[in-house]
């Protein structure tokens, strides 16, 4: 009985769906890696799927690269990142396993964990659970003078 609640409870933990690549467009913050919770990493992935390009944050260092989609995977060309030191250690650990994910290629789905709504990026090693982050907003002259 314990092992029947178990699974239940994962199947209703995680619930996940195939998504367009134009639904990808924006920021995302990476809230779970493996299972484990790295939002103070405050890594960010950009996507911007007209030009099928990536860029963002990886908890230490800015990063680019040019996607590739083959058979729903996405691949990774032409990956770049600057070199700053990480400070802690859950920067290190976000950094080594988001660029791993990004570079081996990776699937992208629509899910819904713990009652939010984003997407999982997969790997053969690893799974990274993103949400959206809210839409961009222009400062307005009047907001920019107050400063």
């Amino acid at each position: 009985v314990a092992l029947m609640v178990s699974l239940s409870t994962v199947h209703l933990s995680a619930q996940t769906e195939s998504i367009d690549l134009d639904d990808l467009d924006g920021n995302w913050h990476l809230r779970t890696m493996d299972g484990k919770d790295v939002r103070e990493a405050r890594a960010i992935l950009d996507f911007d799927p007209k030009k099928m390009r990536l860029s963002g944050f990886d908890g230490c260092n800015s990063m680019s690269s040019i996607l590739k989609e083959d058979n729903n995977i996405i691949k990774s060309t032409k990956f770049s990142d600057t070199t700053m030191a990480c400070r802690e250690s859950i920067h290190q650990y976000v950094r080594t396993r988001l660029h791993k994910t990004i570079k081996e290629g990776f699937s992208i789905s629509k899910t819904t964990k713990d009652g939010i709504d984003g997407i999982t990026v997969k790997s053969s090693k690893h799974e990274l659970f993103f949400k959206k982050m809210g839409p961009k907003q222009e400062k307005k002259w009047y907001q920019i003078i107050s400063l």
